[in-house]
């Protein structure tokens, strides 16, 4: 029979595994890891409100995508593009880049993984005779690990040529030039701490769920049992 049990801390490090695998998965999929050096706006674009020309743009660069200004674009409200440079894997503008992007999507296909199951622990607490939070936890270090050494190599591939190019000609490996960092990169940072917390905390939830206040519950009887 199946025991729905609902804790204080199991709910916690579910809301917390769903949160850092979306937080994950976006700032990959973002293009804002790079802030480029600021260009000037052509002198046929000016803008509308000043009568002036506009403010100098900055583009943004991920690790396999881009922002950039559209041309001739100057009657349209979006000014810019995002989109994927590279159109295939082996186009991605660094050898470190390819590596990062390997060791960030396995430690994000772990991290959806538990994120997926941690929706079911609710009902389901052991996974042959092993606690399903255990071997969870043990899947976001894991990840963790992942996580560290995609964002490790990462700056090693400052020095790429798509790199040179939006960062100017003082960008090279851990050195950003002209450039800044952007929200994904501090956001991927954020998860990757956020994922050792989560493994740390599996195991306060596999307590929660198995104190002897549950299991007292569960031979009264009660198949749903909520415990602050």
């Amino acid at each position: 029979m199946c025991h729905v049990i609902v804790t204080c801390r199991s709910m916690l490090w579910t809301l917390l595994s769903i949160v850092v695998a979306f937080a994950e998965l976006i700032a990959f999929m973002s293009a804002d890891w790079l802030i480029g050096r600021a260009k000037p706006w052509g002198p046929e674009e000016m803008d509308n409100r000043t009568g002036g020309p506009q403010e100098p743009y900055r583009p943004t660069l991920g690790i396999y995508g881009r922002c950039t200004r559209i041309s001739h674009m100057q009657f349209s409200r979006r000014d810019t593009l995002c989109g994927p440079y590279a159109e295939n894997f082996g186009e991605i503008a660094s050898g470190f880049w390819q590596a990062t992007a390997i060791f960030l999507a396995l430690g994000i296909m772990i991290l959806c993984t538990v994120a997926f199951v941690s929706v079911f622990t609710m009902c389901v607490q052991s996974i042959m005779k092993k606690s399903i939070f255990n071997v969870c936890g043990l899947l976001q270090g894991i990840a963790g690990l992942f996580l560290i050494l995609g964002l490790i190599l990462y700056p090693a591939g400052w020095g790429c040529q798509k790199a040179i190019s939006y960062c100017g000609p003082y960008a090279s490996a851990y050195k950003l030039g002209d450039c800044s960092l952007g929200w994904a990169f501090y956001t991927a940072i954020g998860g990757t701490v956020l994922t050792f917390i989560c493994a740390v905390f599996s195991a306060q939830a596999e307590i929660a769920t198995s104190s002897d206040k549950v299991q007292e519950e569960i031979e009264e009887g009660k198949n749903l049992i909520c415990l602050l």
